[in-house]
């Protein structure tokens, strides 16, 4: 099981610089604190919407294949990725019907882009699908397709969307740790383990209580989010690379 101590990033959405910025901050505050054996965690959602998932997808294959102690988890954005370069035919019973990964708020086609990959509006999705597949490197397809959904310590719970309650993790579905809101929201008891996840977007980094939610809204131009996380309790490192204490739940304006 993993040990702490832990950085988590939250979703990235294709935003390498923002990206690149998080992980210096991440350098400095282990060096700062004398921390030399730690891991990254990043939280899912790698791709979509922002300008340069290919730059994202291929700086964080180098940084794993040079030995950086990095865990990058699957997000819903990037099994949609996985799912279309599969079978673009293939339905996702999380989106609105006649959406697809390449709807234009959901992101592929940003993504596609990335890899210089553009076409008409009514090219049929399997020439599109074509396109793609000549264009991504099959290394690309095979690290999205092979991430892992979850990653736990013996304190933490780390994953993309969430878990359903009451449910052992290793019979928790991978449609519910990269899509779940709204059981994993209601639920305010604790899980046994607190869980540190992304996919719902608010303003600032949030504690439950019983769950930590990173993700501030990369996909829509807001900040990519890092917390530290050790056996002590979790704190957020800051734009000014200081550690502050995470916002309460109830604290936060309504």
């Amino acid at each position: 099981m993993l040990k702490t101590p832990i950085y988590a990033i939250s979703d990235i959405h294709g935003d390498l610089v923002k990206l690149l910025e998080i992980e210096a901050r991440v350098v400095a505050d282990a060096a700062k604190h004398n921390i030399t054996d730690y891991t990254v965690i990043y939280i899912g959602d790698l791709v979509d919407r922002r300008e340069d998932s290919k730059g994202v997808i291929a700086h964080l294959i180098a940084g794993i294949a040079a030995g950086k102690p990095w865990i990058v988890l699957k997000g819903n954005h990037d099994r949609m990725m996985q799912w279309f370069l599969e079978d673009p035919d293939r339905p996702d019973d999380h989106l609105k019907p006649g959406y697809s990964w390449l709807y234009h708020r959901i992101g592929g086609r940003e993504t596609l882009a990335s890899y210089g990959v553009t076409y008409p509006d009514d090219l049929d999705l399997h020439e599109i699908q074509k396109m793609a597949l000549a264009a991504i490197p099959p290394a690309h397809i095979d690290f999205i397709r092979n991430l892992p959904t979850y990653v736990e310590t013996d304190k933490y719970i780390f994953v993309h969307a969430g878990i359903r309650p009451n449910v052992p993790m290793d019979q928790q579905t991978e449609d519910d740790l990269v899509w779940i809101r709204g059981p994993f929201f209601e639920y305010t008891e604790s899980f046994g383990k607190l869980v540190i996840h992304g996919h719902t977007v608010i303003d600032q980094v949030t504690d439950y209580g019983n769950r930590i939610n990173i993700d501030t809204g990369a996909a829509w131009g807001g900040p990519i989010s890092v917390v530290f996380v050790d056996d002590k309790g979790v704190v957020e490192i800051n734009a000014d690379g200081q550690r502050v204490a995470i916002t309460k739940a109830e604290d936060v304006a309504t």
